[in-house]
């Protein structure tokens, strides 16, 4: 009973079987958590489709299955019931429960299954760019892709992950003239480069000499000319050593060698476009050449084309997100290809998918994009400093890292101040991660310190201050939480029965994640699992239980469930501390 869902789902299926006959073809047995206890534990609703596949009545149909299916062998409390049209509802017994949850206290895995159809998935994420710092709207891509990577792991998929970084462009030729104008020295900090940047810019739009000089520039770059690609390297490897700050301090698993920069596809653009032609996709428009993917259409009705060569005979962005794919797919030999980028992109990704595999370059391959909304400020506008400038994700993480760090010291006061730190750290971080990983991704959400901070409702500090809590017990009653594995869990009580049910869900959650690429449904079931918790340890006493025995099933419960908070937050990129 690994996966007690998937147990049940099996009964429900031989029990129809038996009762409608071997040739009445179910697939489902539509398994479903009561969300009224006295509806029992599950519902099985197959009844309902299967009345109209039989004609007859669901109610019927869902009392002859329900006789078949009896008290599961045991596994039920009582004999199945019907209820409403054709609800079949099943009441699992106590002993069924109870050694459910023990072997996931046993098991290091917490029930997340293994895929047995494992794959290997590359995820594209993050999407810096050289010469600049990483800004608060860098988060949602980099963490949401972090969690999503973590989950994909977690169910035994061999995941590549790829930053797909800027590093390749008519903007270098522009700096890096303005860097020898300059004379520059070797080393340059990431903060000098922004300003740089801004500067060229405005001499890039101001002096048609500087104009002429970045585009030779350009082509220097493009052919490999020494002392230009010297000084490409010198932004490359000071922006890399940015971002790896940035993403060792979030927390983030990207490293220097997940970077495949668009610098990498510019000797395979070629043969892309060349693999285009022979496909019979290319066209020519206006002396460019476009590609027009079926179903893409612009105000007018008329077919929208992608342009994949400039009429100058330079590449775009969509050449190179081609090759990429194309490399993904034939060299890293990907099964499955996630790409997290802002919602605005998805027209783009939705035209690339599309030529790729009417050109016969994507065949069985799973291509998704994974879109997302906006961060806001309190005004309802893109989140930007009072000035409208963007401000800087370090800012952010160092802002939320000392708001928790004085919530912290106002309410532990006695917390050593080197710990204080440390959980300031995980706290601030955690914050401002979960806050952005709780909502449904493609939607636009305000960016808040006061309610990310909050140790109240669906947010990281509640999560962490409920691990804590548990971790507390086993502190107070001085019991080793590593040590400690109780061989029975508790469940006789209504409130402990709600809360093994809950745990017994974790597994299914975190599968469903990695099909729909949705981490807000892990971070509902976490928030649920704790508000379960904090119910049990109101309604039942741990260390001052009636008995041994009941103290030591109720342990077992509160491990299980700090275990369970764990391994869910760190799927989601967020540490837990023992103590708030």
């Amino acid at each position: 009973m690994s996966d007690l869902p998937q147990t049940l789902s099996t009964l429900v299926l031989d029990a129809a079987s038996h009762a409608l006959g071997p040739d009445i073809e179910v697939a489902d047995a539509m398994l479903r958590p009561s969300n009224d206890p006295k509806f029992g534990d599950y519902q099985a609703n197959l009844a309902l489709p299967l009345a109209k596949q039989l004609k007859q009545k669901p109610r019927d149909l869902a009392e002859r299955i329900a006789a078949a299916l009896g008290d599961a062998d045991g596994l039920l409390a009582k004999p199945a019931e019907v209820a409403g049209p054709g609800f079949i509802n099943l009441t699992l017994a106590d002993a069924t429960l109870r050694h459910a949850a023990t072997g996931l206290n046993l098991s290091g895995r917490l029930g997340v299954p293994a895929d047995a159809t494992a794959r290997h998935v590359v995820v594209d994420y993050c999407g810096t760019n050289v010469a600049k710092e990483m800004l608060v709207w860098h988060l949602r891509s980099t963490i949401i892709g972090d969690a999503l990577v973590r989950v994909l792991e977690a169910l035994g998929h061999r995941v590549t992950r790829q930053n797909h970084l800027g590093d390749w462009g008519t903007q270098f030729g522009m700096l890096i003239e303005y860097l020898n104008d300059l004379d520059a020295p070797d080393r340059i900090e990431i903060g000098d480069l922004n300003a740089f940047y801004q500067q060229a810019k405005q001499k890039f739009d101001d002096d048609p000499d500087f104009v002429e000089r970045a585009r030779e520039r350009v082509v220097a770059l493009q052919q490999g000319h020494p002392a230009t690609r010297a000084r490409w390297r010198q932004l490359v490897e000071a922006s890399v050593e940015h971002f790896n700050a940035v993403c060792d301090r979030l927390g983030v698993r990207l490293t220097p060698d997940d970077i495949r920069g668009e610098s990498f596809y510019n000797d395979q653009l070629e043969p892309t476009v060349a693999a285009l032609d022979a496909a019979g996709l290319l066209r020519q428009s206006e002396g460019a050449q476009v590609v027009y993917p079926d179903g893409f259409v612009n105000q007018d009705g008329e077919p929208l084309p992608m342009i994949v060569r400039k009429s100058d005979g330079g590449f775009l962005y969509a050449t190179t997100d081609l090759a990429a794919a194309r490399y993904r797919i034939d060299e890293l030999k990907a099964d499955r290809v996630i790409y997290v980028t802002d919602a605005r992109q998805s027209p783009h990704f939705a035209m690339v998918f599309a030529t790729l595999h009417a050109a016969g370059m994507a065949e069985d391959i799973r291509l998704e994009h994974v879109p997302f909304g906006t961060m806001l400020g309190k005004d309802r506008r893109p989140y930007k400093t009072r000035s409208g400038e963007s401000i800087r994700l370090a800012d952010v993480l160092d802002e939320a890292v000392r708001r928790a760090d004085a919530a912290i010291a106002e309410k532990n006061p006695d917390l050593p101040p080197e710990v204080r730190q440390d959980v300031a750290e995980a706290v601030g971080i955690g914050a401002v991660k979960y806050a952005d990983l709780s909502g449904d991704r493609v939607k636009d959400y305000v960016f808040d310190y006061d309610r990310m901070l909050s140790l109240e409702g669906n947010t990281a500090p509640y999560l962490l201050y409920s691990y804590a809590r548990i971790r507390s017990i086993f502190r107070k009653g001085e019991i080793d939480f590593n040590d400690f594995c109780g061989d029975n869990v508790a469940v006789a009580e209504p409130a402990e029965r709600a809360l093994v049910l809950h745990l017994l869900r974790f597994g299914e959650t975190v599968a469903a994640v990695g099909e729909t690429l949705e981490p807000h449904r892990l971070c509902n079931y976490l928030y649920d699992l704790a508000t379960r918790y904090h119910r049990f340890f109101e309604a039942c006493p741990v260390l001052k239980a009636d008995d041994a025995p009941t103290r030591d099933a109720r342990l077992a419960l509160c491990r299980l469930t700090a275990r369970t908070l764990d391994t869910g937050l760190g799927l989601l990129g967020i540490r837990v501390v023992e103590r708030m």
